[in-house]
């Protein structure tokens, strides 16, 4: 018999986990699963709860039930351990969820995989940045035990394992946690704020590094992302051939952009035919760097003014400066016998 400990978010897509769950419990019942049942209450709750459990000899896997979000933390506190990630998707997005293959609107066939699904190892991206202040009901990070420490005093440090980026992006992710669009659903809902951000909108430079390419002051109107999947947002092909498994991150930038140009890159974003207009790039690679600059063209540690978020899996948790690291070997998921692009 597997045995699983299902760590559930009752606020993931809205409310409506909580009230789904009592479904999603006897499907696992069904299916044979030995469940024992851990729910959150505040924000960092699942990856306390998930370190907690990440030595039990007793358990196959965790099971992460909720959205992006909580599959982060969940990932988080498991991380660098033999336990292994399954995932219940039930948020906005689930894109972490859709790059392993696992059905997003189908929770049987979801929960079929926490049995009789293939265990992959993955990398994951290292974020260390300023903690960003502190919304309502959502706290401003600060160091754990399960994510470390960073590399500067003027930082924190989280873990991505689906995507992190900066620009209208980031701003799109904290008027989601805003509760902005909270009555709508899906990539709907990302599109929406994607609009609003663009509007409000306000031009920024940034000293841009890449690898060990300085590119120096650049205007950071649009979006950067580094991402371990091909979707981000819901289903927007930002990365297109991108598999999770890969032995390093995708790197997206479209920079200096007007408004009317990010505008009209939505279409080619979610159909993921945006590489290469507007000099929008798309490269692997295993380090980016995003700091604030100051007016003699040299990076600066103070945060920008207002804050250019720096996001982590959908969550607008950090802000400039920032480091982004890829680093292998860090995570085992049980998802679909195939996945996308591999």
């Amino acid at each position: 018999m597997v045995r699983i400990a299902c760590i559930v978010n009752p606020a993931g897509r809205d409310g409506t986990v909580l009230k789904r769950w009592p479904k999603i419990q006897e499907q696992i019942n069904e299916e044979g699963l030995d469940c024992e049942v851990h729910w959150t209450e505040h924000t960092g709750h699942a990856a306390e709860i998930a370190f907690g459990l990440r030595e039990r000899e007793d358990l196959d896997l965790i099971v992460a039930v909720g959205g992006d979000g909580t599959m982060n933390e969940v990932a988080s506190g498991i991380r660098g351990s033999p336990m292994k990630l399954g995932i219940i998707p039930m948020g906005s997005g689930n894109d972490y969820a859709r790059a392993h293959g696992i059905p997003l609107k189908n929770t049987r066939d979801a929960v079929a995989i926490l049995k009789s699904g293939v265990d992959r190892r993955v990398g994951a991206m290292r974020i260390d940045g300023a903690p960003a202040p502190a919304l309502p009901h959502y706290p401003s990070p600060e160091p754990t035990e399960w994510d470390g420490e960073s590399e500067e005093d003027c930082m924190v440090r989280r873990w991505a394992f689906l995507e992190s980026d900066g620009g209208t992006t980031s701003d799109v992710s904290r008027r989601k946690t805003l509760g902005q669009g909270k009555h709508i659903r899906g990539i709907m809902k990302y599109t929406y704020l994607g609009i609003k951000s663009i509007f409000g909108w306000k031009k920024q430079d940034g000293w841009l590094k890449v690898g060990e390419n300085t590119l120096g002051r650049t205007d950071m109107s649009g979006l950067y992302t580094t991402i371990m999947t091909e979707t981000f947002a819901g289903g927007y092909r930002i990365a297109p051939g991108m598999c999770v498994t890969n032995d390093s991150m995708s790197i997206i930038l479209a920079t200096n952009l007007s408004k009317s140009q990010m505008l009209r890159i939505m279409g080619p974003l979610k159909k993921g035919t945006h590489v290469g207009k507007w000099g929008i790039s798309l490269n692997p690679g295993t380090r980016l760097e995003l700091r604030n600059i100051d007016e003699n063209d040299r990076p600066t540690n103070v945060p920008h003014n207002p804050p250019m978020w720096v996001q982590v899996d959908g969550e607008p948790c950090l802000m400039t400066p920032a480091i982004i690291q890829y680093v292998p070997d860090q995570l085992t998921v049980r998802g679909a016998n195939t996945i996308p692009n591999q």
